[in-house]
């Protein structure tokens, strides 16, 4: 019934009309698809006088220390908000602005001098890379695979941990996450275990909706580079140094006692969520943003 309703109300003249108001630019190729925002990001930077500007590697510096407290405050808090506003939006087809922006978030009610510049730092990498977007190959493969990481106690305020994943369909991208737990978590093992037990969310969420579309599946994938972590999930021996996890991220657990979910180690070097739970450097952000599907539409693309 849910198919066949949205058979009816959607259209496929509709997608251009989706795209306008989500301030997308949609190019077919031969062999793909890419998925950009240009024009919203170039009318981001003309917003905020920084059209101009020098452009930057990353977009945010290696090993930030942005904090709540100390440093002159940022007065027009309205603009800072605005700004961050804006920048939630361009994360659409940017998944490589998602840290960032959600780092910069973290400070909407009380912003600090520090923290506007920093802004000033994801608009002048905006402006090196603002014919970047998502490109969807077109490719057959359907399986779903999910890379899970976390950054353990990352905030200097609060040391909570920053979890974050990136979920493929196939080879395509088709939905991220970068936010910080709601809790401290005591080990690395613990908040890189709650952060696959949000991927998992997203996996159950995608499983029902491919099945209404008649999509075959085969067993979802969630790689995560946290071994304990991986035992965790898949071990049903309680283990008296997770006693104090709450019982809700032990779903996990069953889902893959249950072989509805996989857990698969992969190496960091190849952990693409690496960036979405910390600030990188140039070339390791340029290498995973190659792996990930985030290319540059070359100019004399037809």
């Amino acid at each position: 019934m849910i198919k066949k309703h949205m058979e009816k109300e959607f259209k496929i003249s509709d997608l251009g009309n989706l795209s306008f108001f989500l301030g997308m630019e949609i190019l077919y190729t031969q062999h793909g698809v890419y998925v950009t925002q240009e024009r919203y990001l170039k009318n981001l930077l003309t917003k905020f006088k920084m059209e101009d500007c020098r452009v930057a590697p990353t977009p945010l510096e290696v090993n930030h220390k942005l904090s709540r407290f100390g440093g002159e405050e940022f007065r027009d808090m309205k603009l800072y908000q605005s700004l961050v506003g804006s920048l939630i939006y361009a994360t659409l087809t940017r998944p490589d602005l998602s840290y960032a922006v959600g780092v910069l978030s973290q400070f909407m009610h009380c912003p600090r001098k520090e923290h506007w510049i920093a802004r000033q730092r994801v608009l002048r990498y905006i402006k090196g890379t603002l014919r970047e977007g998502l490109y969807y190959g077109f490719t057959s493969d359907t399986r779903v695979k999910i890379y899970s990481d976390a950054d353990w106690a990352g905030n200097v305020d609060d040391r909570r941990s920053t979890h974050g994943y990136l979920c493929y369909v196939g080879d395509k991208l088709i939905s991220w996450c970068s936010k910080k737990q709601h809790i401290v978590a005591l080990s690395s093992t613990e908040a890189e275990y709650k952060g696959m037990v949000e991927a998992a969310k997203e996996v159950i969420w995608l499983k029902t909706l491919m099945k209404v579309f008649d999509v075959i599946q085969n067993t979802p994938i969630i790689c995560g580079d946290n071994m304990s972590s991986l035992y965790l999930a898949a071990n049903p021996v309680f283990h008296a140094r997770t006693k104090h996890i709450e019982i809700q991220y032990h779903f996990l657990r069953e889902k893959v006692i249950d072989k509805e979910i996989e857990v698969m180690h992969t190496s960091t070097k190849d952990q693409l969520a690496n960036m979405m739970t910390k600030s990188l450097d140039g070339p390791k952000l340029q290498r995973f943003k190659d792996m990930e599907g985030i290319k540059k539409i070359e100019k004399n693309l037809n």
